[in-house]
């Protein structure tokens, strides 16, 4: 019999699979929120819905070379982090007190967002060039920790 996942890296590779539907050129990240080991929430970085995809547009903070982690009101895509947030207030999910596995750590947009959310821990797989939202997330109280 095959060994199991621990519970980590199981919503781990799910919000590697969620980040697999992303439409953004530049980076893939998924997003799942998770509350006594059950999935609640996913989501991925991307257009919003019904809009055109960053392929069929092009990307503005590509051709402008805005480096990684700055400018993020030039992005026509929402993050991942936000459209779990979204998903779960569109179909009526509590997500106070639950955990967020993601596939990069968040800006600090979305680190304010899953402040205010009530998000308690954040399992990361990668990290991302901005500090403020390390120094919020660590005023908050917030769990962060990397998967090895």
């Amino acid at each position: 019999m095959p060994e199991r996942p621990s519970w980590d890296r199981y919503f781990m590779e799910i919000a590697r699979v969620v980040a697999s539907r992303s439409t953004c050129l530049r980076r893939q990240v998924g997003a799942v929120l998770v509350l006594e080991r059950r999935l609640l929430a996913t989501g991925y970085n991307g257009s919003p819905g019904g809009l055109a995809h960053c392929g069929e547009t092009g990307c503005l903070r590509e051709r402008l070379k805005v480096p990684s982690g700055e400018k993020h009101e030039l992005c026509r895509g929402l993050h991942a982090e936000q459209n779990a947030i979204i998903q779960a207030a569109i179909h009526g999910v509590a997500i106070k007190g639950a955990a967020l596995y993601c596939t990069h750590f968040p800006c600090v947009v979305c680190a304010k967002m899953l402040v205010n959310a009530g998000i308690t821990a954040i399992i990361l797989d990668e990290d991302y060039p901005d500090d403020l939202s390390k120094k919020i997330f660590a005023e908050a109280g917030i769990i962060v920790e990397y998967l090895v």
